[in-house]
Parts: structure tokens; C-alpha cells; sequence
């Protein structure tokens, strides 16, 4: 949905999301144990970079398919939690902010990374559909995925972001918040777009 609504503002994207999991691989990649302080440190030296279609490189490496795999999403979350990682990553979040605009894609953005965005919007659903999609997206790309499994793991993954110390997930007070459980995508953007133009950003 970011990049649909980038695309069509013609705004540059962020997936903050695909910056814990590269730190998570790059931290996996050199043997560190993903308790240890040293992940902090490869967060800080990330060595990542992003083509023109969102594909993620690592040292020069496409990662992208892996990025998207549920184990890599649950280690990412694990790291997510620590306020080390979170202020190595903050700078560099910050820094994709530039002209002519950004979306910025995160389950903090409008609280921690970006308290004074224009527009925020906090978009949600069930875990059921959340997985759902996640599934179709998986299987679309070539990789296994059981749907069941992924239930809970969107399940745990929203419990442990929801009651982490820091940066919990949740709406900006002045965030649209919407729940797309029973929307379909043409609809979530419309809603979108109305609230982008209300708040006066294009």
C-alpha cells in the first residue's frame, strides 16, 4: 500500500520495516548473537541500499526474498524491541525525507520517527486477513508459507510490538486510523488520498 501511494504522489518511500530486518540478516550473516550489544553497531554500519523497484541489497547482494520471510520478520521484531537499535536506525530513517516528499512506511513513524508529518495515517486489520494477504503474497513470490503459522505469528508479533518500552505500536493521537479488514485496496486508497488532500500535502 506505501508504494501504490508513493508511486501515485511521486514521493520517495521508506520502509522502515525492511531496515530492522536487513540489520537482523547483516547481524545472522556475521554470527551475532541477535541479544548481543554488537547488533547496534551493524545497525549503524548497515551497508544497504535500495534500487529504483524497492529491492533490497545487502554488501551488494539482493536480499529481497529473503527479507520477506516470516522468520525474518519475527527477528526483526525480536531487535526492534531494543532502544539501541531503535536510535541507530532513527538518523538514518530521518534521512530519507527529502523533496519532493515522503511515505514512510512503519509501525512508528507517526509517533517516534516522524512526530510532525503532515499526514499520518495508522492502517490496520485482523490477524486473520493481515496473514491472508501475507499468504497470497508469499506463495505469489515462490515461497512456502502456511497460512495457519502465519496467523500466529502476526498474532505475536502484534503483542510483542503493541507492549515493547519503547516506541509501542500505536496510532498517532492525530493519525486516520484505518481498518481495512473489509476494504479492498482501490478503497483504502481512495480514503487515503481524501485525507492526504484534507490535510493539504498536495
Amino acid at each position: 500500500m506505501a508504494r501504490r501511494l508513493a508511486d501515485r504522489l511521486g514521493f520517495h518511500l521508506l520502509d522502515s520495516g525492511a531496515l530492522y530486518r536487513l540489520t537482523a540478516l547483516a547481524a545472522q550473516k556475521q554470527a551475532i548473537n541477535l541479544d548481543s550489544p554488537q547488533v547496534a553497531a551493524v545497525a549503524e554500519a548497515l551497508n544497504v541500499r535500495f534500487d529504483s523497484d524497492g529491492a533490497a541489497y545487502l554488501d551488494e547482494v539482493c536480499v529481497d526474498l529473503m527479507l520477506r520471510t516470516e522468520q525474518t520478520g519475527a527477528l526483526a521484531s525480536h531487535i526492534a524491541a531494543r532502544p539501541d537499535v531503535r536510535a541507530a536506525l532513527l538518523a538514518r530513517q530521518r534521512a530519507f525525507a527529502q523533496a519532493p516528499g515522503l511515505v514512510a512506511d512503519g509501525r512508528d513513524m507517526g509517533t517516534v520517527v516522524f512526530p510532525n508529518a503532515a499526514a499520518k495515517i495508522f492502517l490496520d486489520a485482523s490477524a486473520e486477513i493481515r496473514a491472508d494477504r501475507r499468504y497470497k503474497q508469499l506463495i505469489g513470490n515462490g515461497l512456502s508459507a502456511n497460512l495457519a503459522a502465519l496467523i500466529e505469528e502476526i498474532r505475536a508479533r502484534d503483542d510483542r510490538d503493541r507492549n515493547r518500552a519503547i516506541a509501542p505500536l500505536v496510532p498517532a493521537p492525530d493519525a486516520l486510523v484505518i481498518d481495512s479488514t473489509h476494504l479492498t485496496i482501490e478503497a483504502v486508497e481512495a480514503l487515503m488520498m481524501d485525507f492526504i488532500h484534507a490535510q493539504g500535502v498536495v
